[in-house]
Protein backbone atom coordinates (compact mmCIF):
# COMPACT_ATOMS: atom_id res chain seq x y z
CA UNK A 1 0.00 0.00 0.00
CA UNK A 2 1.54 3.46 -0.65
CA UNK A 3 0.58 6.15 1.66
CA UNK A 4 -0.12 9.24 -0.44
CA UNK A 5 0.57 11.43 2.87
CA UNK A 6 3.42 12.23 3.35
CA UNK A 7 4.78 12.80 7.13
CA UNK A 8 7.50 15.70 7.33
CA UNK A 9 7.73 18.62 9.21
CA UNK A 10 5.20 21.01 7.71
CA UNK A 11 2.48 18.01 8.14
CA UNK A 12 3.27 17.53 11.96
CA UNK A 13 2.85 20.96 12.50
CA UNK A 14 -0.43 21.22 10.55
CA UNK A 15 -1.55 18.40 12.17
CA UNK A 16 -0.70 20.00 15.49
CA UNK A 17 -2.11 23.71 15.33
CA UNK A 18 -5.31 22.08 14.06
CA UNK A 19 -5.57 19.19 17.65
CA UNK A 20 -4.47 22.83 19.61
CA UNK A 21 -7.49 25.09 17.74
CA UNK A 22 -9.96 21.54 18.15
CA UNK A 23 -9.04 21.75 22.19
CA UNK A 24 -9.56 25.74 22.43
CA UNK A 25 -13.04 25.40 20.56
CA UNK A 26 -14.51 22.47 22.71
CA UNK A 27 -12.80 24.82 25.36
CA UNK A 28 -14.68 27.93 24.72
CA UNK A 29 -17.76 26.00 23.93
CA UNK A 30 -17.97 24.45 27.38
CA UNK A 31 -17.47 27.71 29.24
CA UNK A 32 -20.55 29.35 27.04
CA UNK A 33 -22.45 26.69 27.59
CA UNK A 34 -23.06 27.26 31.15
CA UNK A 35 -22.34 23.96 33.05
CA UNK A 36 -24.19 23.30 36.32
CA UNK A 37 -21.28 21.28 37.83
CA UNK A 38 -18.66 24.20 36.28
CA UNK A 39 -20.65 26.99 37.71
CA UNK A 40 -21.33 25.34 41.04
CA UNK A 41 -17.37 24.60 41.47
CA UNK A 42 -16.76 28.14 40.36
CA UNK A 43 -19.44 29.01 43.32
CA UNK A 44 -17.52 27.54 45.29
CA UNK A 45 -14.15 28.15 44.63
CA UNK A 46 -15.60 32.02 45.18
CA UNK A 47 -16.86 31.33 48.63
CA UNK A 48 -13.95 29.66 49.83
CA UNK A 49 -11.69 33.13 48.47
CA UNK A 50 -14.11 35.28 50.17
CA UNK A 51 -14.13 33.12 53.40
CA UNK A 52 -9.70 33.00 53.03
CA UNK A 53 -10.52 36.93 52.82
CA UNK A 54 -12.10 37.34 55.30
CA UNK A 55 -9.73 34.64 57.57
CA UNK A 56 -6.84 36.98 56.14
CA UNK A 57 -8.42 40.29 57.30
CA UNK A 58 -9.15 39.27 60.73
CA UNK A 59 -5.63 37.38 61.13
CA UNK A 60 -4.32 41.25 59.88
CA UNK A 61 -6.68 42.96 62.41
CA UNK A 62 -5.70 40.86 65.63
CA UNK A 63 -1.95 41.24 64.29
CA UNK A 64 -3.03 45.55 64.52
CA UNK A 65 -4.60 44.90 67.58
CA UNK A 66 -1.78 43.27 68.95
CA UNK A 67 0.89 45.60 67.74
CA UNK A 68 -1.23 48.63 68.90
CA UNK A 69 -1.66 46.54 72.82
CA UNK A 70 2.30 46.17 72.27
CA UNK A 71 2.97 50.05 71.87
CA UNK A 72 1.14 51.24 74.43
CA UNK A 73 2.78 48.97 77.50
CA UNK A 74 6.17 49.78 76.15
CA UNK A 75 4.89 53.66 75.99
CA UNK A 76 3.67 52.75 79.45
CA UNK A 77 6.94 51.06 80.74
CA UNK A 78 8.77 54.07 79.10
CA UNK A 79 6.52 56.88 81.36
CA UNK A 80 6.83 54.20 84.45
CA UNK A 81 10.92 54.81 84.35
CA UNK A 82 10.82 58.47 82.84
CA UNK A 83 8.99 58.85 86.57
CA UNK A 84 11.10 56.61 88.23
CA UNK A 85 14.21 58.57 86.98
CA UNK A 86 12.27 62.01 87.81
CA UNK A 87 11.66 60.54 91.51
CA UNK A 88 15.54 59.64 91.57
CA UNK A 89 16.88 63.19 90.42
CA UNK A 90 14.17 64.90 92.77
CA UNK A 91 15.59 62.96 95.86
CA UNK A 92 18.88 63.35 94.86
CA UNK A 93 18.26 67.28 94.98
CA UNK A 94 16.57 66.86 98.00
CA UNK A 95 19.47 65.06 99.86
CA UNK A 96 22.16 67.41 98.21
CA UNK A 97 20.26 70.75 99.72
CA UNK A 98 20.16 68.97 103.00
CA UNK A 99 23.56 68.16 103.03
CA UNK A 100 24.47 71.65 101.66
CA UNK A 101 22.20 73.08 104.77
CA UNK A 102 23.96 70.90 107.02
CA UNK A 103 27.53 71.74 105.44
CA UNK A 104 26.08 75.15 105.50
CA UNK A 105 25.29 74.91 109.21
CA UNK A 106 28.60 73.23 110.23
CA UNK A 107 30.33 76.40 108.65
CA UNK A 108 28.30 79.05 110.27
CA UNK A 109 28.75 77.10 113.70
CA UNK A 110 32.16 77.20 113.43
CA UNK A 111 32.75 80.63 112.35
CA UNK A 112 30.53 81.21 115.28
CA UNK A 113 32.69 79.34 117.83
CA UNK A 114 35.42 80.51 116.16
CA UNK A 115 34.43 84.30 116.81
CA UNK A 116 33.23 83.70 120.47
CA UNK A 117 37.07 81.95 120.68
CA UNK A 118 38.63 85.36 119.16
CA UNK A 119 36.36 87.36 120.96
CA UNK A 120 37.47 85.57 124.77
CA UNK A 121 41.17 85.50 123.36
CA UNK A 122 41.24 89.50 122.70
CA UNK A 123 38.97 89.96 126.08
CA UNK A 124 42.16 87.94 128.05
CA UNK A 125 44.57 89.87 126.57
CA UNK A 126 42.84 92.96 127.53
CA UNK A 127 42.27 92.22 131.01
CA UNK A 128 46.24 91.34 131.36
CA UNK A 129 47.63 94.76 129.55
Amino acid sequence: MIYTKTNDLSDRRGAAAEAKAALLQSYRATMAAGDPARLARLEERRAIAAARDERHAERDRLKREEREQEQRRLDAEAAERQAAVDATALAERERRERVEGLIARVVKDEAARKAERDRRYASRKARQK
